[in-house]
């Protein structure tokens, strides 16, 4: 039987690009480029890498068009098609000990759920992969087409414990990659995801060791700890690191930086800020983080969080303006986080009453009754945990003012949806208030602080939210 061919619907055509100057339009199918089918993301976006292209497109009418196209090398055609791989997504064929899927709860939404351990999205989103279910040929793809970064989830480089520790005889051997991708020069990014008396002290040293022998190509490598929810029945018997055990982790870690930093101008080996919270250390300075490579892992977030926070004070006091704004802005109004990030928010909020006397603030940390309260990260406080919490807040009378504000990775990725499907009308409702999702930066969360009009709307042309602020300060 003839293989259907792989077609790939358009189903968005952004204003001003390539495309919609030659009538593509949604709907339309794109066949082929340069005369080569497209398998996947990784092949349309290797192809349309060349000055001179020619599409193949297939109109709704069945008519087929073939598109010449003369661009720049780094061009986009503008287009967004309705499968973002372009084929199917390859689920992970682990079974890992600390793995949070199988954490949560039942009953939640089936996509929750879904286990991904593809490489194109380690490339395109920044995934970390664990590369067990890849084969030979697909590094050779990524080598080929020098795509990077690739993000590697290493846990150990013990073949023996990886291979127990992701709970898949394959894992030990799949290693052997880490080399073909040092040999090809192609940049990559490592993580441990750390586990109490599994593949810490002495077997944490021996991956560091190991994982340093592919600098300056492995940029660096983050340790970050196991969560653990209420939900591991049947599952490995992990434990929480304790305050004395997480410094024993950053003392690892930072013992090694200085050789690192001195041959390679790279400080490699990184601890997740969890670590300093649980340690009750302060964050290393800035210059360690190497420009936060590892940031969306939570690695340096919350110094570069402080570091923003305190020149966007400091710039607002030395405004012309401030001594007027200092008298004018009165308002009280609630900041609601996780266990984990409180003290720093709590202190930012002390900084701007002392700056605004006239402003209120209030700061509660969420505790996570829904996955239980070991889970101290503010991206994994739900809707029902918030209105829950701050109902008994106003119940005991406290004033949480009219508007509320949350970090916006406590949302659906581009919706106003918490992750137990509550949405954010909903919790507006429940509690009388006007709700913010803040981005976590410095300068954003003082303009939310200040200024009453600071809210989010849908742009409509891009179909995501946009902070929309009655004046800057």
């Amino acid at each position: 039987m003839r293989k259907k061919e792989q077609e790939h619907l358009i189903q968005t055509v952004y204003p001003g690009s390539i495309a919609e100057e030659l009538e593509i339009e949604p709907g339309d199918v794109l066949l082929k480029i340069n005369g080569q089918k497209i398998e996947d993301v990784f092949d349309y976006r290797y192809l349309m890498k060349d000055e001179y292209v020619e599409v193949l497109i297939r109109k709704p009418s069945g008519e087929e068009w073939l598109l010449e196209i003369d661009k720049e090398y780094d061009d986009e055609l503008g287009v967004e098609f309705e499968n973002g791989l372009m084929s199917e997504y390859r689920s992970c064929s682990n079974k890992c000990m600390f793995c949070f899927i199988d954490q949560m709860p039942p009953g939640m939404r089936e996509t929750l759920y879904f286990k991904d351990d593809d490489s194109r999205l380690s490339f395109l989103q920044g995934n970390y992969i664990t590369m067990t279910n890849m084969k030979q040929a697909d590094i050779d793809r990524i080598i080929h087409m020098q795509l990077a970064p690739i993000n590697i989830s290493v846990q150990t480089t013990n073949p023996e414990l990886r291979c127990k520790m992701l709970h898949n005889r394959f894992a030990g051997e799949k290693l052997k990659f880490l080399q073909d991708l040092y040999e090809a020069h192609i940049e990559m990014n490592g993580q441990i995801v750390l586990c109490k008396g599994v593949n810490d002290k002495d077997e944490l040293k021996r991956s560091i060791e190991d994982l340093s022998s592919y600098l300056p190509f492995m940029r660096s490598v983050s340790v970050v700890p196991a969560g653990l929810t209420k939900y591991r029945e049947g599952l490995y018997p992990l434990e929480l690191f304790s305050k004395e055990e997480a410094g024993e982790v950053i003392d690892i870690i930072e013992s090694y930086q200085p050789k690192f930093y001195e041959e390679y101008g790279l400080h490699f080996i990184q601890a997740s800020d969890e670590w300093y919270i649980l340690a009750e250390r302060d964050f290393p300075e800035e210059e360690r983080y190497d420009g936060y490579i590892q940031l969306e892992n939570g690695v340096g977030m919350m110094r570069l969080l402080k570091t923003e926070f305190h020149d966007a004070l400091e710039a607002l006091k030395q405004n012309d303006n401030y001594e007027t704004w200092k008298n004018e802005t009165c308002r009280t109004l609630t900041i609601a986080t996780g266990k984990l990030a409180y003290s720093t928010l709590a202190g930012f909020a002390e900084e701007i009453m002392k700056a605004f006397p006239y402003i209120k603030i209030n700061v509660f940390a969420i505790r996570n009754d829904f996955f239980g309260e070991t889970v101290t990260v503010s991206g994994l406080i739900t809707g029902q945990d918030l209105k829950a919490q701050l109902l008994e807040k106003k119940a005991s009378g406290t004033d949480l003012g009219d508007t509320l504000l949350i970090t916006c990775n406590m949302l659906r990725s581009g919706e106003q949806v918490f992750l137990d499907d509550m949405t954010v009308q909903e919790l507006e409702d429940a509690l009388d208030m006007t709700l913010v999702a803040v981005e976590n930066q410095g300068q954003e969360l003082i303009e939310a602080m200040l200024n009453h009009h600071y809210t989010m709307q849908r742009d409509n042309d891009t179909d995501s939210f946009v902070y929309v602020k009655g004046y800057d300060f």
